[in-house]
């Protein structure tokens, strides 16, 4: 971290505590592989009697423009605002950011799960909630919890876990120090998440003199920690001397930008590899390496690797339970790890040889020892042919024969794949289309596929695709939406007309949570309550579909909405929306397979996921589902 020299290094700017705030963050700077830029580009906001007279006020004061300014964006959720902030944060690559203020109360705990969305992906967001007077002139204020235990405990201090940092500036000199802190964590490659600095709203609006330098141009470096010697020689030993190995790329290669270090590893040394949810894109679909999807949701190609590697190189992964299939994957008598992650603990994981460094450093280093060494030829060809298989397999998924008929979901994403340009992004997050995108999608660019599964937040796609489209404004995003998803957050399109952010939803109609629907039936649950239809006499949700246009609902939001109700029509209304200057949502209601045929059965079928079942019942599904459930937890195994 470096700071610029001010012109007067004693002087002192008199400045209420959120100016010197909004000052402050307006001067902070990143800089990785000499690319410099702004850390906080814009703060959005929704104002209320926390926030209104303080960061209010010094947001408009500063302006939106020159080096004191910052701007805003006015949110319609506090939850959605978070979302869009870490959307900008993953498209520009953990190097910048957005602020987020809201009042104190409820506009503070909506912040909740959008912090723990940013915290467990590791994502940079720095959220300013207002707080409850600091001075107690009145106590309880309007929305203050009480704890007649301790006297400092606020609504904000839900935000603890799921922050990375968090302080409450009780005092204007205390910003000082913790600003310095929130910045040193939002840049920190391996500690990043989530940052709360809560400012109660008396605090805000008062003034001290502020030192000069506080104020100064202050310059961030993102470090490339490079990887230790003996690491990196142990590493190496065993990938020379395994016979059948696999490499896992996880999200920490595209937060990283090593997709180019990992391309030269893998052509000089013929290692295949396969991609979790993250991870995907991190070599293009079509590379010769590529088996595509691991783990509960993963290919044949990927997942036939994975059980006969007798290695098993994760980089910049975490290791969750559906890439590693609640651990029933790597199934190789004797199967070993080798981890190289920026994070310690991520590196020791399955009791793996840790190689602790920045994913770059390490993919280059690893190249450069492994000179010379080539996979045996029999195991690539093996990984090669499975790849090839598995995309015929999606060639029969995505293939409509009919172009007037209702679309499949499956047949869906094969229209969306025609149509999205190689720069395009698509954004999705929860339901049943995550574990198809994972599987079939064919990423041709590194920011291509943003799907958020680390958190797998409903609500995510259409706040999140603003936040893309902010921070590449060149690229068209499509922000792929449920219609359990839709009902969850449709708010921020009104922000997406307001600002004339041109983003692209394609809300896809299954009359219910489809996803849960089907794992309902894998347990045993028949489905209960995860339909949208009417009650039943029974007493279940098993009656005609409701009659909900939520077309309409987006067109009331002022979108112009274009419906789809055939294969042939759904391509000419994602082209017509692709083309439009202003942001344009495109409904489509989806079809059910309808024979096998319709979808290749290899791709519908997955790796085990544990989701435990009821031991006893007395209904006859569940006492299946349970039977099948002993077998599959028989396969687990805790690698030592």
């Amino acid at each position: 971290m470096t700071a610029a020299s001010p012109e007067a290094p004693g002087a002192a700017v008199r400045l209420t505590t959120a100016q010197a705030l909004v000052r402050f963050l307006a001067h902070q700077f990143t800089e990785r592989d000499g690319h410099r830029q702004r850390l906080i580009a814009a703060c959005w906001g929704i104002f209320g009697h926390g926030n209104v007279a303080g960061l209010g006020q010094a947001l408009r004061q500063a302006g939106q423009d020159g080096p004191d300014g910052m701007p805003f964006l006015q949110g319609r959720n506090e939850q959605a605002m978070v979302h869009a902030a870490v959307g900008f944060a993953r498209q520009r690559g953990r190097a910048a950011t957005h602020a987020v203020t809201t009042s104190i109360g409820p506009g503070a705990t909506n912040l909740v799960t959008g912090a723990a969305l940013a915290t467990v992906n590791r994502l940079p967001v720095l959220l300013l909630p207002g707080d409850v007077f600091a001075t107690r002139p009145a106590d309880p204020v309007l929305q203050q919890l009480e704890s007649p235990a301790s006297g400092d405990l606020t609504v904000n201090d839900a935000l603890r876990p799921v922050s990375r940092y968090f302080d409450r500036i009780w005092r204007p000199e205390m910003l000082i120090d913790a600003a310095l802190h929130a910045m040193r964590v939002l840049t920190d490659p391996v500690d990043t998440g989530a940052v709360t600095l809560a400012v109660p709203q008396d605090v805000q609006a008062e003034a001290y003199d502020w030192p000069a330098a506080f104020f100064a141009d202050r310059l961030w470096r993102i470090r490339r920690p490079q990887p230790d010697a003996g690491e990196l020689a142990r590493a190496a030993e065993l990938i020379r001397a395994a016979r059948r190995p696999l490499l896992v790329a996880g999200g920490g290669v595209h937060h990283s930008g090593a997709e180019a270090a990992l391309a030269s590893l893998v052509e000089a040394t013929g290692l295949p590899v396969a991609e979790t949810q993250s991870g995907k894109g991190s070599l293009p679909w079509d590379h010769p390496a590529q088996l595509g999807a691991v783990g509960h949701t993963g290919t044949t190609a990927a997942n036939a690797a994975a059980a006969r590697a007798d290695l098993v190189i994760g980089v910049g992964t975490r290791w969750t339970d559906f890439t590693t299939a609640s651990a029933t994957l790597f199934g190789s008598p004797g199967v070993r790890f080798v981890n190289l992650n920026i994070a310690a603990p991520d590196a020791h994981k399955l009791a793996g040889e840790p190689l602790v460094a920045d994913a770059r450093s390490g993919l280059e280093q690893l190249t450069a020892h492994l000179a010379g060494h080539r996979v045996d030829r029999e195991h690539r060809e093996v990984c090669a042919g499975a790849a090839r298989t598995w995309q015929r397999l999606v060639d029969r998924a995505y293939h409509a024969p009919d172009p007037a008929a209702r679309p499949t979901q499956t047949q869906l994403l094969g229209v969306l794949q025609e149509t999205l340009a190689e720069r395009d992004v698509l954004v999705n997050a929860a339901g049943s289309l995550p574990g198809d995108l994972h599987r079939l999608w064919r990423a041709r660019d590194p920011r291509q596929y943003h799907v958020e599964y680390g958190y797998s937040c409903m609500g995510y796609e259409i706040p999140a695709a603003l936040g893309v489209r902010l921070a590449a404004p060149d690229r068209e995003v499509f922000a792929l939406v449920g219609d359990g998803t839709y009902l969850m957050m449709p708010t921020e399109l009104v922000t997406a007309v307001q600002e004339r952010i041109k983003i692209i939803p394609v809300l896809v109609q299954n009359h219910g949570y489809a996803s849960i629907g089907n794992l309902s039936e894998a347990v045993g649950a028949e489905r209960y309550g995860t339909a949208y239809r009417y009650r039943a006499p029974d007493g279940g949700y098993t009656g005609d579909p409701l009659p909900i246009d939520l077309a309409a609902n987006m067109a009331s939001l002022g979108l112009e909405v274009l419906r789809a109700d055939t294969v042939e029509q759904l391509r000419h209304a994602l082209r017509t929306a692709r083309a439009a200057d202003r942001p344009t949502a495109v409904y489509v209601e989806t079809a059910a397979a309808a024979a096998p045929d319709d979808v290749a059965p290899a791709v519908t079928a997955s790796a085990w996921w544990e989701v435990p079942v009821a031991e006893v019942s007395t209904r006859q599904a569940t006492a299946e589902a349970r039977r099948a459930y002993d077998d599959a937890k028989r396969r687990q195994q805790r690698h030592l």
